[in-house]
């Protein structure tokens, strides 16, 4: 059944609610399917139980890229520290501190390079190969950006130079505050829509301008946009979807893709598209370290989006998270 949606673009962006919520995934052919056993990590079927164990697992992460920040740092081997899988590591970080992965990576890194620059009689050169970067090149500029000055004026005394800090993740689940939510099975079903591919560290801004995209070029003439599917990613690049639900009378039109999702279990949260992000906020760090009955599941989530009302206050979405019984 197609929505027909508001042409005014301005206005379908503050109604699709298009924020940073949504990330985390990875390419899929046509009409592939999903194995959610295949799917769900095996440290994350472990799990780490309760509140506690949630937050220590998430800052034991953080402990390990602090202690390797010279390595070669990988999302699984970080994400494994957490107990969950590189999927639901990034976008539970990203909830939890407000910036993702690969930024505090290149914030702490860049951080102790301007550090060692102003004490140490060290070559630029040397500094950019032991925190990652290719070329002196690269590391100037991301080094400018971050400082605002160049390597080489870090060297001379009394430079300006920004810290960035560790994080120290602490989880307090305290007040009255209320979310609703509840616990549905749903069959397997099969979406259709437009496909690409994301950087977990830019994706909060191309995400939106693919919405904006997608509705300029009148493509919600053949998918209005029911669904803003994630798909599980390598944990750096990954797919999202602006899909409907598919008609197999239909033939899939050229330049889309279908996609299969597993029957299963979802914990669905209403909300209104302009408090996604808030909503999205508290299933991370409020709602699910404190669900004793159930954990993570699938390594892809679903954002729903109804067609807009005249009231703004009226309009309607859900986030829908994947999940099994401990």
């Amino acid at each position: 059944m197609k929505f027909n949606f508001s042409e005014d673009l301005k206005s379908i962006r503050e109604i699709l609610g298009l924020s940073q919520s949504i990330l985390q995934l990875k390419a899929q052919n046509v009409g592939k399917h999903f194995n959610q056993a295949d799917i769900v990590n095996t440290a994350e079927r472990k799990g780490c139980d309760g509140m506690n164990g949630w937050a220590e697992g998430i800052q034991s992460a953080v402990q390990y890229i602090e202690d390797n920040l010279t390595e070669d740092l990988q999302i699984g081997d970080i994400a494994a520290k957490a107990c969950v899988s590189p999927f639901h590591f990034q976008r539970i970080f990203s909830a939890l501190c407000g910036f993702t992965v690969g930024e505090y990576i290149r914030n702490r890194r860049l951080t102790f390079a301007a550090q060692e620059l102003s004490v140490d009689n060290a070559k630029v050169i040397d500094i950019a190969v032991k925190y990652g970067y290719d070329s002196p090149d690269s590391f100037a500029r991301a080094f400018t950006k971050f400082h605002g000055i160049s390597p080489s004026a870090a060297k001379e005394k009394g430079a300006n130079l920004k810290s960035f800090a560790p994080v120290r993740i602490k989880l307090r689940l305290e007040g009255g505050t209320m979310m609703e939510y509840k616990i549905v099975k749903k069959e397997a079903f099969t979406v259709m829509g437009k496909s690409r591919m994301f950087n977990a560290d830019t994706s909060h801004i191309e995400i939106p301008n693919f919405w904006q995209e997608h509705f300029q070029e009148g493509e919600n003439k053949i998918v209005c946009g029911m669904y803003g599917v994630c798909l599980n990613g390598d944990g750096k690049d990954f797919e999202y979807l602006i899909a409907d639900n598919y008609n197999p009378c239909d033939e899939v039109p050229e330049g889309y893709v279908t996609t299969f999702i597993p029957a299963g279990t979802w914990a669905i949260f209403p909300c209104n598209p302009r408090d996604l992000q808030t909503v999205n906020t508290k299933i991370w760090s409020e709602w699910l370290p404190n669900c004793k009955e159930y954990k993570l599941s699938g390594n892809y989530d679903i954002e729903m989006y109804t067609p807009p009302n005249e009231n703004p206050e009226d309009n309607y979405s859900e986030i829908w998270i994947p999940v099994e019984k401990i």
